[in-house]
């Protein structure tokens, strides 16, 4: 997964994955098939995974504003390396777009929860009387996702994590009641 999502798929060699894997081609082929089947399983493994992480740190609060602006700040990984990595899952958009149905479908498959959370503690906010109520809800989570691939492509190109996190409390701050 790690090779993946440093060098994209088409940037990826089958040595550069029997190498990572410590195994030999043919293992690969008898237990992957393909290059293209072990990158849909490596995305697919990467985006449960973050997918998970975003969720606890968008539910923990008692705040959905606290939520909101934990999700976003913790896009913004500590580690200068893993943060420079950005995010697998923006990678796959830059690499296929929407021309591979496959790829297209596991990300789908990934934004679907997450969307249907952000709907939820949008909507929470607002009866609390944090979050603006004149925002339609599925427009503020499709902003906080739009803002969450900024963010993780920020990342990737090398943007400091005082950057992001200013970035992150800044667009948070564009949903709060007033």
């Amino acid at each position: 997964m790690r090779v993946f999502w440093a060098k994209g798929f088409a940037a990826t060699s089958t040595d550069d994955l029997v190498q990572a894997m410590g195994i030999g081609r043919q293992s690969l082929y008898n237990a992957f098939g393909d290059k293209k089947r072990l990158y849909l399983e490596a995305l697919d493994a990467y985006q449960q995974g973050s997918v998970a992480g975003h969720l606890r740190r968008l539910t923990a609060p008692a705040s959905p504003l606290a939520g909101l602006r934990d999700l976003l700040a913790g896009l913004a990984a500590d580690d200068d390396g893993l943060r420079a990595l950005g995010c697998m899952g923006v990678g796959s958009v830059g690499e296929f777009g929407v021309s591979d149905a496959e790829v297209a479908a596991l990300r789908a498959k990934a934004a679907a929860p997450l969307r249907a959370r952000l709907v939820e503690r949008i909507r929470e906010g607002q009866a609390a009387g944090e979050i603006a109520p004149g925002l339609e809800a599925g427009d503020a989570a499709d902003f906080i996702q739009m803002t969450m691939t900024g963010l993780q492509l920020a990342a990737r190109g090398g943007a400091g994590i005082g950057d992001l996190h200013r970035m992150a409390a800044f667009a948070v701050d564009r949903l709060k009641a007033r």
